[in-house]
Order: structure tokens, then C-alpha cells, then sequence
């Protein structure tokens, strides 16, 4: 008992440590955005000044139409109408991106969700996580995660689907195989025991070199 005991608590280290740098470089990629934004804005107040210096009125409407249009193509923030779906999405897709995999999202939550947010935040975040490490294994131009969550009557559902090196996965027991180290396997059990516990579907498939899983969750909450 000692044994399986030490051996649970070692798993559960490597886990958290996977979690820790996971979230190091999330917050790392946060920064170096914010840096640049920074960087952007100062050159933006620059032009201008110098437009100013010369009377250029139209000179500055057209710098300000330019801007206006850059920001337009480059809001890709998503917005699902849950505060806590939107951090843990954008923080991911961030992070992906910045790992060069792309990334298509199309995510809605109408409805005040009667799970809790922690359990929405771990679904996410390890399908996302898990999503991105396969990814890595393919070149750039391979990479792609498509994300898809809204509503379906009164289920919440979710589906993330990635591109992966193999054609169809093998797979191990009831799972599918992994790469990754003895941690993963802790990501995939909560998922599994969170839809478990709120009586809900989950379905993994692997099929001409994707991987999807699908989640659906019973609601009970309003629209908003």
C-alpha cells in the first residue's frame, strides 16, 4: 500500500510540475504581447506628432483609418459570454500561437452554466494542453487545433479537434495512447471524472491523422 501510495503521490508531482510550466509560459507569452503592444503604440504616437508637426490633418485621418483597420483584423479574442471561459481560452490559444499552431475558434456559452467554473477551466485547459502537445510532434504548416463550444438544447458542448503525427492512433485500455510522461495520464482522468460526475458524454476518436474528443454536459442554467 506504502508503495502504490508513493508511487500516486510521484505521478501527482510530475503533474502539477507539467501545470506550473505550463502556466509559466502563458503567462510569459501575456508579457512579451504586452511589450510589443507597447512597443506598437509608442511608433503609433510618434507618426502622428510628426503628421501634427506638419498641419497633415489628412495625413493623420488616414494613419488613424489604417490603425482602425489593423486592430479589426487583428481582434481575434474570443468571446463566448463566460468571463471564465474567455481567460482560459485566450490564454491558450495565446500560448498555441506563440508555439506557431494555428488555431480557429468557434466558442458561445449563452447560458449561465450550472457546472462550476473550475470544472469548465479543467476540461478546457487540458483538452487545449493535450491538443497543443500533439501538435508540436507535426511541422508548422501542420499544426492546426480547431475549437468548437455552444449549446445544444440543454448540453453544453465542446469539441477540440488537432492534427496528429499518426494516421489513427493505438489505443491502450480505454484510452488512446500518449507520448507525454506519467502526468498526462492525471489531465485526461479529470476530464473523464468531471463528465462522469455531472452526467455527462464524452467520445475520443482518432481518424485519418485527427484527434477529436467530444464532451457534452447537461445545463440547467438561463439564457443570458
Amino acid at each position: 500500500m506504502g508503495i502504490l501510495a508513493g508511487k500516486t503521490d510521484r505521478q501527482i508531482a510530475v503533474y502539477q510540475r507539467e501545470l506550473i510550466e505550463t502556466h509559466y509560459q502563458e503567462v510569459e507569452n501575456m508579457y512579451r504581447q504586452i511589450r510589443g503592444w507597447r512597443h506598437d503604440y509608442r511608433n503609433h504616437i510618434q507618426m502622428m506628432k510628426a503628421l501634427a508637426a506638419n498641419d497633415d490633418m489628412r495625413g493623420i485621418r488616414e494613419y488613424l483609418d489604417r490603425l482602425d483597420t489593423d486592430l479589426n483584423t487583428v481582434d481575434t479574442a474570443v468571446k463566448t459570454g463566460n468571463p471564465m471561459a474567455d481567460a482560459i481560452l485566450n490564454s491558450k490559444i495565446s500560448l498555441a500561437r506563440s508555439k506557431k499552431i494555428a488555431v480557429r475558434a468557434d466558442a458561445r456559452i449563452p447560458v449561465r452554466l450550472s457546472m462550476s467554473e473550475l470544472d469548465l477551466c479543467c476540461i478546457i485547459g487540458n483538452l487545449f494542453d493535450n491538443a497543443i502537445e500533439a501538435s508540436m510532434a507535426l511541422p508548422e504548416e501542420k499544426r492546426m487545433i480547431r475549437v468548437y463550444m455552444d449549446m445544444k438544447g440543454t448540453q453544453l458542448y465542446i469539441s477540440f479537434t488537432n492534427f496528429t503525427a499518426d494516421r489513427k492512433l493505438a489505443k491502450v485500455g480505454k484510452r488512446f495512447r500518449t507520448t507525454k510522461g506519467e502526468g498526462h495520464g492525471f489531465g485526461l482522468m479529470r476530464i473523464d471524472n468531471i463528465v462522469e460526475r455531472l452526467n455527462g458524454y464524452l467520445k475520443r476518436a482518432s481518424e485519418d491523422g485527427a484527434f477529436t474528443t467530444e464532451i457534452l454536459i447537461p445545463q440547467t442554467g438561463n439564457r443570458i
